[in-house]
């Protein structure tokens, strides 16, 4: 923290409630997001805190929005009028808003501003396996990677003192690691509810003088802090494991993963004998520090999800190990790796074996179309058309595999209109009702100005049913008023159920509208049994 202050709470908790109460003593007025894992659970703790319905405070608002771009432009709105916000969302999520945040930088904002980025390693609920840290690379701004719920909560403080001093936000990122964690946090006082709003002298610097002026002001300003920031931990040990050589080994590491180096070595007992730097400010990475820590190491080996980013930038000191020399798999660490690491840590480079039960038991553990689904009937029937199918990242992602074989494609959520408009013949778009309110409405508007070609099935089931069940905006008056052939057709209706290849039938309805010209929409309605 800046300022020295005594706690006037303790509480144990696990990391997420750590992030939670350290906004809410942080005098966080406005909370937006969008659904995914791992930050749904996380949102759940403001929605239920902050609700204009049940709280005293009018000014404080949490909500689930369908966009990660529109979420993060709402925070900067409350931003700039002096009110601290919060973003929430997921790696992925990070993709979306990228555009106004790099600009923000440079801009300038007024209160604090924080995103949370969830990342996934491992991919347990994830289209992919990205990592966060590298947007403090790309936008330029500080980078928080917790490593337990205690530094959870100081950073948190410290991150909306440090974006209102910068006068730019602030990137945290989490991974499903950290809300499992355990651990008491000291709760400080509140922070003031007075808070800078934009300052419009910023305007009389040209784009390229703000740039200028930020390399100049402002990143100096965040270099010092990763370099003296308490945050950032050296634990030198005296009596160092013994290495080949005499020389002596030390463990550089941030993020959850810290929690996890830390618990393996005091299980194993080497926890005083192995000198550890502990990261929990990762952008700009502090240079000097890490220099000082490299300096009387033969090896020093870098635990790190999910990808080498600190191991990338540090590389070039000749004794480091990690992920690019096949000490440390990509992805997730766990204890295991942390053991063979160290067992091969005399090695330059170490050649993984490829574990065959892993892959096994990945397939096996594929999620699936739930059993009940009621566009199971659906699948099955897109599995033998002789026409390319591009799913989303909603639930139909699910019917790629086999068994359904149902969809060919599937890139991004809400992309599925927008792929099958450069399919070479009429193609279908299958896409969720949320997948359509995140993005795909521009996908549909844009088919509908450029006369594409594509039959559009929107599953119209009213909730986001991959990330907890969250509500859906109903679109068809939208989508009716800017396409002209728009059909609906009930998945639970008695009636066509039992009217196989009749006209009543989905298939009829889907070969008649293939057969069109042009943009149809077919509205497929669906009750979600899960929720």
């Amino acid at each position: 923290m800046k300022e020295e202050k005594e706690a006037v709470s303790e509480t144990v908790c696990n990391g997420f409630e750590a992030l939670y109460f350290a906004a809410l003593d942080s005098d966080v007025k406005l909370v937006t997001g969008v659904p995914g894992y791992p930050v749904t659970s996380l949102m759940e703790l403001f929605l239920k805190k902050y609700n204009l319905t049940k709280t005293d405070d009018s000014t404080c608002r949490a909500s689930w929005l369908t966009n990660e771009k529109v979420a993060l432009e709402v925070a900067l709105g409350a931003s700039v009028s002096g009110r601290r916000s919060l973003v929430l969302v997921k790696h992925v999520g990070m993709n979306i808003l990228s555009d106004p945040l790099i600009t923000s930088v440079t801009h300038t904002i007024g209160a604090g501003l924080v995103i949370i980025a969830g990342d996934d390693p491992g991919v347990k609920g994830s289209q992919n396996e990205q990592d966060s840290r590298w947007y403090g690379k790309i936008v330029e701004v500080p980078v928080f990677d917790p490593s337990c719920p205690e530094a959870a909560y100081g950073i948190i403080r410290r991150a909306y003192e440090l974006s209102e001093e910068t006068r730019i936000p602030v990137i945290i990122r989490v991974t499903a690691g950290l809300e499992k964690s355990k651990g008491k946090i000291k709760r400080l006082p509140a922070a003031s509810a007075l808070h800078p709003v934009f300052d419009r002298s910023i305007w009389k610097l040209r784009m390229v003088e703000k740039h200028q002026h930020f390399h100049s002001n402002v990143y100096p300003v965040l270099e010092n802090e990763s370099e003296n920031t308490d945050l950032n931990e050296v634990r030198e040990r005296g009596n160092d494991e013994p290495i080949k050589g005499g020389g002596k080994l030390g463990i550089i590491s941030s993020g959850f993963a810290s929690s996890v180096v830390e618990d393996f070595l005091k299980k194993s007992g080497k926890d005083k004998r192995i000198s550890r730097l502990i990261l929990n400010l990762v952008n700009p990475l502090p240079v000097k520090k890490i220099k000082a820590f490299l300096k009387d190491k033969q090896k020093v080996l870098v635990v790190e999800e999910s990808e080498p980013v600190i191991e990338e930038q540090i590389l070039i000191a000749g004794n480091i190990c990690g992920k690019k020399t096949g000490h440390l798999p990509y992805g997730q660490i766990t204890s295991e790796d942390i053991e063979f690491a160290l067992e091969n840590i005399e090695k330059e480079n170490v050649l993984r074996p490829v574990d065959s039960s892993l892959i096994e038991s990945g397939k096996k553990g594929r999620a699936a179309i739930c059993e009940d689904c009621p566009y199971l009937p659906l699948y099955h029937f897109l599995r033998n058309i002789d026409v390319q199918v591009a799913g989303d990242m909603g639930c139909s992602v699910r019917s790629a595999p086999e068994p359904l074989a149902a969809v060919d494609v599937s890139f991004a959520l809400g992309s599925a209109i927008s792929v099958a408009c450069g399919f070479e013949k009429k193609g279908i778009a299958v896409i969720g009702d949320f997948a359509l309110a995140h993005s795909g409405i521009l996908g549909l508007l844009n088919a509908v100005n450029e006369g594409y070609e594509v039959l559009v099935l929107v599953l119209q089931n009213e909730v986001a049913a991959m990330t907890g069940g969250q509500k859906v905006p109903d679109l068809r008056k939208m989508v009716e008023a800017v396409v002209s052939d728009v059909s609906f057709f009930d998945m639970d209706n008695e009636t066509n159920k039992h009217s196989a290849g009749s006209e009543l039938s989905l298939p009829y309805l889907i070969t008649e509208k293939l057969a069109l010209p042009g943009i149809s929409v077919i509205f497929i309605k669906g009750i979600c049994r899960k929720y």
